[in-house]
């Protein structure tokens, strides 16, 4: 049979919130545990796993009984950490996966991961069905003892009946919640069309009951519905995941989407902002199926799990894709520069976005344009002193461009000594991208009110003092002496009322520990200059002084009280009543 009649392995990615089961499941398709040896049972690095034809029939007597003619040979299954990221993994013209598994905890419904995840799959139309887990849960449910005989339809329907309606008000809940995403859902035994409809399929990872049919309806809608796209083309395509160190030497893991690879040839790997990488194979190994291990080979085909070790020593980014090179640079050059830029598009403003890996890069970007938040400047791999740079040029032109967000990336030790010097610069990462967004959103927000909250102060300042009389350094010529503020901020030549609306005088010079500031906060103790006051005469009896306001200002001021904080609210009110004692109108 030659390569273009040949159907590779549909690509599957296991995706979804942290917790709700992902890698569970994959464990119960593939029938291992790999759960148990992750750092705190949730997957730290994307993995992936051959599951061919003849085990999958045997793992799953069910696809001979339900009468499929099984041609394709087999999966490989990508399991994922939870954030959107490897949902995001992609070849030219689409998503890597050819078909997604979406795990929601029946119980917990749509998580912000899950709805996170939904956008990036409706995003890259990656076709997918829903593995309801944690069945097991819900209170008092009974599994039979051969739930595989049995078969899930009939099991679910013979629960009792107060089981059988919470699981129908949870399974319709979410439907009802999925169909405020634009989509349409059922369980999979209701629906008739597939390309109509999204299939629900009940399980429990726990006590493998539904998985049959999970595993059952994966094969039939491959079958039934991705051969075209399934075609195998001659020539090797793939994406680099991530590189590897194993007892000092650089491996690449990589999935071969398309196509055949030998040991022999030569491949072309696209660089984010420089010339694609030209560089041989050294050693060439494909993953074992069902299993963790690789085994060395001389030719490859798609689709399936790599590990590479290249001749090349350039540092080639995570998440980029390669194919076989025949001398054809500029092509190669011209549709990686295409794969790349149509899926990185960037504004004129905006903050600079840097992640771990392209896909992670893309995740981040999509999600980031859905919350309107503009990107000027991106780059895959750490935050560096360029990026703290370009962060600088953004604070001169707008604060609220002043941000770098890293998604799985980290801080270099000279960009964040350099980050140190400039004021007013933010750098947010996480490892969790709705989290990043979230706290990008925050920060947006905050950094508005601050704005306005600035511009608002520039009219004049709110302030209220007390006046400490054990603190009298001069009595007049000028006066000298302590005071605490109460509330809002002292500045200097801001004008000073006491507490009956009487002008005092404009503050010439404050002082802290007898160093000159030009301002003090709320709670801070200071001297205060003031020309032309003798203070015994003028405030030996008063206890309080406060800024002095205009009416106009004053309104200005109410009307963005939301900017202003309690103390500087109670202070406003203050000045307002002392005003109100000559004139009943003031302010109104």
């Amino acid at each position: 049979m030659t390569t273009e009649n040949k159907i590779r392995q549909p690509i599957v990615t296991v995706c979804g919130h942290v917790d709700h089961g992902k890698t569970s499941i994959l464990d119960c398709l593939r029938g291992t545990c790999v759960q148990e040896g992750e750092a705190g049972g949730i997957t730290q690095k994307i993995s992936f796993t051959l599951y061919p034809t003849n085990q999958l029939k045997k793992a799953c007597p069910l696809i001979e009984k339900s009468g499929i003619d099984l041609n394709i040979p087999g999966f490989l299954f990508i399991d994922t950490p939870g954030h959107a990221a490897f949902t995001n993994l992609r070849k030219r013209g689409g998503s890597l996966a050819d078909l997604a598994i979406l795990v929601i905890d029946i119980n917990e419904g749509i998580k912000p991961q899950t709805a996170e995840v939904i956008q990036i799959l409706k995003q890259n139309k990656t076709p997918f069905l829903i593995a309801l887990n944690k069945i097991d849960n819900i209170s008092s449910w009974q599994t039979p003892k051969n739930p595989a005989e049995i078969g899930l339809k009939k099991s679910i329907e013979s629960q009792p009946q107060n089981i059988k309606s919470t699981f129908d008000e949870r399974y319709m809940t979410l439907i009802g919640t999925l169909n405020s995403y634009g989509l349409d859902a059922d369980l999979y035994y209701n629906i008739q069309d597939f390309t109509q409809k999204i299939a629900l399929i009940p399980v429990s990872a726990k006590t493998k009951q539904g998985i049959p049919e999970l595993t059952m309806m994966l094969c039939g809608l491959s079958q039934k519905y991705l051969q075209d796209k399934l075609k195998l083309q001659k020539d090797a395509k793939g994406v680099l995941l991530e590189i590897k160190k194993e007892k000092g030497i650089n491996f690449a893991e990589a999935i071969l989407y398309d196509g055949e690879l030998s040991k022999t040839d030569e491949i072309a790997v696209a660089n984010f902002d420089s010339e694609p990488i030209i560089t041989k194979i050294r050693i060439l190994e494909e993953i074992e199926p069902l299993c963790n291990k690789f085994k060395p080979q001389k030719k490859v085909t798609a689709s399936t799990g790599l590990r590479m070790q290249l001749v090349s020593k350039a540092e080639i980014p995570a998440g980029m894709p390669f194919e076989i090179f025949k001398n054809n640079l500029d092509e190669i050059k011209e549709k990686f520069k295409k794969e790349i830029s149509d899926n990185i598009q960037i504004s004129k403003q905006g903050i600079i976005a840097k992640a771990d890996s392209l896909g992670s890069l893309e995740a981040l970007l999509i999600l980031l344009k859905q919350s309107n938040i503009p990107v000027v400047k991106v780059g895959i791999g750490n935050i560096k002193k360029s990026d703290i740079i370009s962060a600088k040029a953004n604070l001169d032109i707008n604060e609220l461009d002043a941000i770098i967000v890293g998604f799985n990336a980290e801080i270099e030790d000279d960009a964040k000594e350099l980050a140190k010097n400039y004021k007013g610069i933010k750098i947010l990462t996480d490892e969790v991208v709705y989290k990043l967004i979230e706290n990008v959103e925050k920060f947006r927000k905050e950094k508005v009110q601050e704005i306005e909250k600035r511009r608002l102060m520039k009219l004049t300042t709110i302030c209220k003092l007390e006046i400490l009389p054990q603190y009298i350094f001069r009595n007049s010529n000028p006066a000298v002496f302590g005071v605490k503020v109460l509330g809002g901020k002292l500045k200097k030549e801001l004008n000073l009322i006491n507490e009956t609306g009487e002008k005092i005088a404009r503050v010439k010079n404050i002082e802290e520990e007898r160093k000159p500031v030009d301002e003090a906060t709320n709670g801070m103790e200071v001297a205060i200059s003031l020309p032309g006051v003798n203070f015994e005469r003028v405030l030996g009896d008063k206890k309080f002084l406060y800024s002095e306001l205009g009416a106009s200002q004053f309104k200005q001021f109410k009307k963005n009280k939301d900017l202003l904080n309690q103390d500087e609210v109670k202070v406003l009110q203050e000045i307002a009543t002392i005003k109100r004692q000559k004139d009943d109108a003031w302010g109104l």
